[in-house]
């Protein structure tokens, strides 16, 4: 090895440590932010590696550069188009989205090799074995989350979608696919097997997302996430890449795990998430204005709410969905600050699930300056509820439905947040809709619970407002 190729092995070692580091730091709220800049600042250094890796080879022309510069261009326009254009609520589509590119760059990778040595004396068996892994987990992946990514944006139905015979055509693209696998592994360099293989991948990951149902979609997300890791940890073996190798690595055993978790929050195995889910989608809820109007529930105004908010000593606000979708954050965060402010103890109780993807409640309280000591986690939350005078809900739904406690319901057994527990409860919520898993929330009948139906954003500015009428500065 020359003194260059033993520098670039060790600048792609530094951003290996680097990723490590900001996963590490990106274990806690506080350290969150500059776990996220250590990574791109990682990225960046890698990815100068990379480049001067190809310089010192020299094997690139002059159309090869072009063609590179054009790639990345575009790569990073659309990037910070993304960052700068993308609403909070919509960042689980993206986090889809970019599992769908990494796992189709890391077949790519795999598929340009294979061509690249299937013209020359043949593909090495340990070669052979990455790229085959490589075909079929990322484009697996990438079409999964592309079909994750349209269900979470509402352009492909948030029901559990089957026809006749899917589970049959799912069946026989996996024997597909593992059948051309073998044969490739058997020391066959054929290029139509190899084709046979990524279509059938692709097809997979259709029909193995499809049926999952809306509320199983953050699952999902992490489950692809952890795929796209290890696609491109795959693709990191097939062209000797290190920084490759670890970064998939890490991001492959992250989402493992968080997809665990995840599953562990909704008291549900993964193998039974991917089976088929239960979620309805936003389907159920638009369905159910009428039956809303007929449920016994005690409405509140946004005076009401107030008045019980501002001679309260404890108040507990559950931030959900409905909170993301109005983009609240802000108001939510005002009113927070208004009561601490007449000292009373204020603090948001945060359930795993909430929202649409891990964390993000948190990112959206902390975008809105909230505390990152006013973030309480579910098993930290749950034993204050009985001591706080009001529990005010915010869009969540599934996750504070005490049917989760009894058998025989689609969310039996999920833990939840115990907000029946409170003194007092206000909802807040346009309608007497269902969550995505498509039953009635027994919360919303509790004679504690008084339901202010109004968007989000629109009842907490009410709310507020009301606050200061009655407890002025």
């Amino acid at each position: 090895m020359t003194a260059i190729s033993i520098t670039i092995g060790l600048i792609y070692l530094l951003a290996a440590v680097g990723f490590v580091v900001a996963l590490h730091l990106m274990n806690s709220p506080a350290t969150a932010r500059a776990g996220s800049r250590l990574s791109w600042l990682g990225m960046i250094i890698a990815v100068a590696a990379a480049l001067a890796g190809i310089v010192h080879s020299g094997v690139i022309t002059t159309t090869g550069w072009i063609v590179l510069a054009a790639g990345g261009l575009a790569g990073a326009a659309t990037g910070l188009v993304m960052a700068c254009r993308v609403k909070m609520t919509a960042v689980p589509q993206v986090v889809s989205i970019f599992n769908a590119v990494g796992g189709g760059a890391a077949a790519l990778i795999a598929i340009g090799d294979f061509t690249r040595l299937a013209a020359g004396p043949g593909i090495p068996g340990q070669t052979m074995i990455a790229t085959v892994l490589d075909v079929l987990i990322g484009p697996v992946t990438f079409s999964g989350s592309l079909i994750a990514a349209g269900k979470l944006q509402g352009w492909i139905s948030a029901s559990p979608v089957r026809f006749p015979g899917s589970r049959l055509l799912t069946i026989v693209l996996t024997v597909i696919g593992l059948g051309g696998s073998c044969y490739l592994l058997a020391g066959n360099d054929s290029a139509p097997v190899l084709i046979v293989v990524i279509c059938a991948a692709l097809a997979f990951g259709v029909t193995m997302v499809m049926p999952i149902g809306g509320a199983d979609m953050p699952v999902v997300v992490a489950l692809l996430n952890a795929c796209t890791g290890i696609a491109v940890a795959v693709a990191g073996f097939v062209i000797n890449n290190g920084a490759l190798i670890i970064g998939g690595a890490l991001v492959g055993a992250s989402g493992g795990i968080l997809t665990l978790l995840m599953a562990r929050a909704m008291n549900r195995s993964v193998v039974n998430i991917m089976i088929g889910g239960f979620g309805t989608g936003n389907a159920a809820a638009a369905s159910l204005q009428a039956a809303g109007a007929e449920a016994p529930v005690r409405r509140l105004s946004a005076e009401d709410a107030a008045i019980q908010l501002a001679y309260a000593s404890k108040v507990i606000i559950v931030p959900g969905y409905g909170l993301a979708a109005a983009q609240a954050q802000h108001e939510a965060a005002e009113l927070a600050a208004q009561l601490q402010a007449h000292g009373i103890t204020v603090f948001f109780a945060i359930h795993p699930v909430a929202g649409r993807m891990p964390g993000h409640m948190n990112v959206l309280l902390a975008e809105a300056s909230v505390p990152y000591t006013d973030l309480r986690e579910m098993d930290e939350a749950n034993p204050e509820f009985p001591t706080a005078d009001v529990a005010l809900v915010v869009g969540a739904n599934d996750v504070t439905n005490p049917a989760a406690r009894r058998p025989g319901t689609a969310v039996s057994g999920m833990p939840i947040l115990n907000v029946d527990q409170a003194k007092s409860i206000i909802v807040i919520k346009r309608s007497m809709g269902h969550g995505y898993a498509g039953i009635d929330n027994e919360l919303y009948t509790n004679p504690k619970t008084g339901m202010f139906f109004s968007d989000a954003k629109a009842g907490l500015s009410d709310i507020i407002s009301a606050v200061k009428a009655l407890v002025p500065r």
